[in-house]
């Protein structure tokens, strides 16, 4: 579990963006690279949670450089802003995490048009803004690593994941695409795909219909018979964001106890 015995150096000095990063994975992430010695850019909708995380992480590791900007990754203005709040306050860019996600229970019946439109936006064209202004920004530094954010349900069908996992499928794809796309430019591309995670989202849903027995089934679908937890996935995000996967791209790591293996 990620704490402060992390107080190791694996992204000393390098700058990273990370999105969605006020709740969950985005936020256990901030946490870790925070204490790995990253110059931080946080990113987020919704902007009270996400100025508290930086006034936090700023407090829990003295001197430490972390900024925050608020804003929607599906608008175009606003994902430049936040590869832009990097480049501008650090001068480089070094690591995107592209994690920022809605994630409706529906099936195909229950889903409408607007709600696929919804999570595409922000699963799908907020990852592709995010990493197209990250990826010039790499350029222009000679290089870099993108970790984006896929799982279970962008590599393998999951009843009423509609939307959402064809999103995540949307995020697995823009990995290995760009990944190829950039290799040769010293620019890194891969992905976790983590199984079910015990985020704030996923504790919420005992308060939803049918949330509790979904929990329950999918508890029991993870051979390890036990949800993640956020500290676990933001550790394999810092092992692909560093040099130690200098020779690794266009991987897609489950970090699903074991889930896809079956």
């Amino acid at each position: 579990m990620a704490d402060h015995q992390h107080q190791g150096g694996r992204l000393r000095g390098k700058v990273a963006v990370v999105t969605g990063a006020a709740f969950g994975i985005g936020r256990a992430t901030a946490e870790r690279f925070a204490a790995e010695g990253a110059r931080l850019v946080v990113t987020d909708i919704q902007d009270r949670p996400l100025h508290a995380l930086r006034d936090e992480l700023r407090a829990a590791h003295p001197g430490a450089e972390v900024e925050a900007v608020a804003g929607d990754v599906s608008v175009d203005a606003d994902a430049q802003r936040m590869i832009a709040a990097a480049t501008e306050r650090f001068g480089r860019l070094d690591v995107l995490v592209a994690n920022a996600g809605i994630i409706p229970l529906q099936d195909v019946l229950e889903a409408t048009a607007e709600d696929w439109d919804a999570v595409m936006a922000v699963d799908g064209r907020g990852m592709f803004l995010t990493s197209k202004y990250a990826v010039a920004a790499m350029l222009d530094g000679g290089g870099g690593a993108i970790v984006c954010l896929s799982s279970i349900s962008g590599m393998a069908g999951q009843a009423r994941q509609a939307c959402y996992g064809p999103a995540k499928f949307v995020a697995t794809g823009i990995t290995k695409h760009l990944a190829i796309e950039w290799a040769d430019r010293g620019i890194r591309v891969n992905a976790v795909a983590p199984g079910t995670i015990r985020t704030e989202r996923v504790r919420r849903l005992p308060e939803e219909p049918g949330g509790q027995e979904y929990l329950d089934a999918i508890a029991k679908q993870h051979p390890m018979a036990r949800l993640g937890e956020p500290a676990e996935v933001a550790a394999a995000i810092l092992f692909l964001a560093s040099d130690d996967a200098s020779f690794i791209t266009g991987a897609v790591l489950p970090v699903d106890g074991g889930y896809l293996a079956q």
